[in-house]
């Protein structure tokens, strides 16, 4: 992260980056941003008028800063919002911050962005704790009330707002669910304002996180935010088994990391001759089976249409544009099968010496073992 803001600590749990130390950025947590505009000087009312917060599992909002508090990276504040009152880490001062709003479109948000009363005192933090220890309880509840009122719906996670007025309930389903009736149970239960917002599978994963199968944690709950659609399309250009069970992530869906190399996948197929045009020779036809895109090799099921016998033989990929050449030309092909000449001859030898009359004279015996004197 190239972070300059570690120091160490003896007594406190390490956080940061290698260095076991505590650093502003509250360790390396999810989608982590490094201000490389941290040097130039932000006394400007302007870049210190907008500020990104970053809350529970890498959520994140641009907040305003009208009363222009001195805030760096990893302070906590106190934000005003239309139910109370919530908390949250900054995550982006400075220039940077206009930066980012351009870059996400963020001007339709800062007509209702809330604005930051103060910094969090050791108070604040320590409520923020206690009402965030009593969401798994929740959630717990919640999904029981949900399977008393026979919703398709799973609830897979709540976030309190820091004052503990309202909790936010995330959840996934197929289709569209009607949960009037879910939400007058919990507002009874709870006593609480209660909001249910539908996220889909891939959100999901994001927001709980885990470990993926390559043994790294999840492209989706570190750094990546665009959810891009993922066919089977792109397996097939990667030469990839379609095996649902290996190609599925966390979240059900196929990976995410199946586009990460797909444009130069299709743009190295392009340049291969057209694996559906088959190699014809006077007694033989090739059809395509695969093809290696590292090796630049080709394969093919040669059948003669004689004897019915099929081989498979590889091709290089500067072979198949001669034999495709040769065709246009109208060149006839004698053969598509590859022989070695060594190989061949030693087969001759073999199958002439099996016929002889005389292989079985040589009588072999076996060497009696000679007893070792005792001393």
């Amino acid at each position: 992260m190239n972070c300059s803001t570690c120091k160490n600590n003896v007594k406190g749990t390490p956080k940061g980056c290698r260095g076991n130390g505590n650093c502003l950025t509250n360790g390396c947590n999810q989608r982590t941003v490094y201000n490389w505009l941290s040097n130039l000087d932000n006394d400007s009312k302007k870049s210190n008028k907008w500020i990104e917060l970053s809350f529970k599992n890498g959520r994140k909002k641009f907040v305003s800063n009208n009363k222009q508090i001195a805030i760096q990276t990893g302070d906590v504040v106190v934000i005003e919002l239309a139910y109370g009152k919530d908390m949250g880490m900054v995550s982006l001062t400075g220039h940077l911050v206009q930066f980012q709003m351009d870059r996400k479109n963020a001007e339709k948000q800062l007509k209702d962005a809330p604005v930051i009363l103060r910094k969090a005192t050791e108070k604040d933090i320590e409520n923020w704790k206690i009402v965030r220890e009593k969401e798994g309880d929740y959630i717990l509840k919640a999904r029981e009330l949900a399977k008393e009122t026979a919703l398709d719906m799973k609830i897979s996670d709540a976030e309190f707002q820091a004052d503990g007025n309202k909790v936010t309930f995330y959840y996934t389903a197929e289709d569209r669910v009607d949960f009037r009736e879910l939400l007058k149970k919990m507002t009874l239960h709870f006593s609480l304002k209660i909001e249910m917002k539908q996220i889909g599978s891939r959100q999901e994963s994001s927001r709980l996180g885990g470990i993926g199968s390559c043994g790294r944690e999840l492209c989706c709950s570190t750094w990546m935010k665009d959810f891009r659609s993922v066919t089977t399309k792109a397996a097939r250009y990667q030469q990839l088994s379609l095996n649902p069970q290996k190609l599925a992530g966390q979240c059900g869906k196929l990976k995410c990391c199946l586009n990460f190399e797909l444009d130069q996948y299709v743009e190295m197929i392009n340049t291969f001759p057209s694996p559906k045009r088959k190699l014809i020779s006077l007694s033989e036809k090739g059809v395509h089976i695969k093809t290696d895109v590292f090796r630049k090799m080709m394969w093919y099921s040669i059948k003669n249409q004689e004897t019915k016998f099929i081989t498979i033989e590889s091709f290089s990929v500067d072979e198949v544009r001669t034999l495709h050449n040769r065709m246009d030309n109208g060149e006839k092909i004698h053969s598509l099968l590859k022989v070695d000449e060594e190989t061949s001859f030693n087969q001759n030898k073999s199958s002439d010496l099996s016929d002889e009359i005389n292989r079985f004279n040589n009588v072999f015996k076996r060497k009696k073992r000679t007893k070792q004197k005792r001393r």
